[in-house]
């Protein structure tokens, strides 16, 4: 099989390597050959996600800026004649999950086979079809990166269900639920909505979770046709022991929202918020619960004001407010570093040497979670050699990653 070349451009960017692709294609196909000792007969793509706007406020209905990237989870795949799915991820080997049991197995938490299980009951219950097939995965959405990996994946199972079964039956957005729904009551973490949303649907999105199916504001925009090269750093710290630290976030948020009677932040009014602060520090006793709140009201503002500049193609706008955003998440959400480990403090590193680097142009802010992992920069195109020099000099050879926005959804290549 071979992939049609006009289809490169969409998924990897104007600087994509046909040859790489290619390459990487073939390999992955070896592979399925020597696993499976059989041929493929479909391709499927789903990419990786980078968060623009909006940090920590989906689980709080609020709203977000994201863009898929030119990064994907590629799934070599053929139908078995059973209902037992098998998928050999490069890397991690081989499982197999039977579909003819589709309730939720506590041995599974925190594992693959429950994420596909997941994914099989999700189409059960709204009366799709599911079956058995053979895939082999790779991914260039490295781990642990602030990218969405694992939603990628989850994503990918997705369409896998509803294309070779069910005729292409559903779109992005309920592609997108149904692996939240996996990850939330099978794999046993309460996620948001924003990873899978923006690694199935393709381009830069607004995203507004006030109800239940976000409302999508698609924005066609290519920074490097701004002069900009967008980057990720992977400053190579551990999310070890960080589940405390994340899961504080929502849970303080919330923790205010009830203070008013409400579930989420986003039911609150600002106003009344901002008049009820000296009651709240009485009543919580948590300084922090309403600093973060007053990241999630500003933060919502603020993704606003970047769709609207993105869309006048007002970059120095959009840049302000990149860089307002990486503030807030600093002083009021504080998720550049542990709170259990002040001295770790990698994040906050990477950010003051981005600015060094930088000197005043483009902008840098934390990515994604927080805590470990990466930040983001917008670097002018003529300063991305030095840019990656400085930060891999600190971080390592490879730390540095320039993305480009990818356009389409999850997808069926072949």
């Amino acid at each position: 099989m071979k992939t049609p070349n006009r289809l490169y451009r969409s998924l990897y960017g104007e600087a994509q390597d046909k040859e790489s692709n290619n390459r990487r294609i073939t390999d992955l196909y070896s592979r399925y050959r020597s696993i499976f000792r059989s041929e493929c007969t479909s391709l499927f793509s789903a990419a990786g996600r980078t968060e623009l706007g909006g940090n920590h406020t989906d689980h709080n209905n609020g709203k977000v800026l994201a863009g898929a990237i030119n990064l994907d989870t590629l799934a070599a795949v053929a139908l078995r004649n059973d209902s037992t799915v098998c998928i050999d991820s490069e890397g991690y080997g081989e499982f197999t999950v039977d579909l003819s049991d589709l309730s939720i197995r506590e041995d599974e938490r925190n594992t693959s086979a429950s994420i596909i299980r997941g994914i099989a009951a999700s189409f059960a219950l709204r009366g799709l079809r599911t079956g058995g097939f053979n895939a082999a995965l790779t991914s260039t959405v490295m781990p642990g990166s602030g990218l969405s990996s694992s939603a990628s994946i989850e994503v990918l199972i997705a369409e896998i269900f509803n294309s070779l079964f069910n005729d292409d039956l559903l779109d992005p957005i309920q592609l997108a639920i149904i692996g939240k729904e996996a990850e939330n009551r099978y794999f046993g973490k309460p996620c948001g909505l924003l990873d899978q949303m923006a690694c199935a649907y393709g381009g830069i999105i607004g995203m507004d979770f006030s109800s239940e199916i976000p409302d999508i504001t698609p924005i066609d925009i290519r920074f490097e046709d701004h002069g900009l090269n967008l980057v990720i750093v992977n400053t190579r710290g551990s999310h070890a022991d960080l589940t405390d630290e994340y899961a504080s976030i929502p849970r303080e948020m919330k923790e205010v929202a009830a203070f008013f009677g409400k579930s989420v932040l986003r039911e609150v009014e600002h106003d009344r918020f901002m008049a009820s602060i000296r009651e709240l520090r009485k009543r919580l006793g948590n300084d922090r619960a309403i600093l973060r709140a007053m990241h999630f009201f500003d933060e919502n503002l603020r993704v606003e004001g970047m769709i609207d500049a993105l869309k006048q193609r007002d970059m120095e706008m959009y840049l302000a407010l990149v860089a307002d955003s990486g503030s807030s998440s600093f002083r009021f959400l504080q998720n550049v570093y542990p709170s259990s480990s002040p001295t770790f403090q990698s994040l906050s590193l990477a950010l003051a040497l981005s600015e060094e680097i930088l000197s005043g142009e483009g902008a840098c802010r934390v990515h994604g979670g927080g805590f470990a992992g990466t930040i983001q920069a917008y670097v002018p195109i003529d300063m991305l050699p030095e840019y990656i020099r400085g930060m891999e000099a600190v971080f390592g050879e490879g730390s540095s990653t320039v993305l480009s926005i990818r356009k389409k959804r999850v997808i069926r290549l072949i």
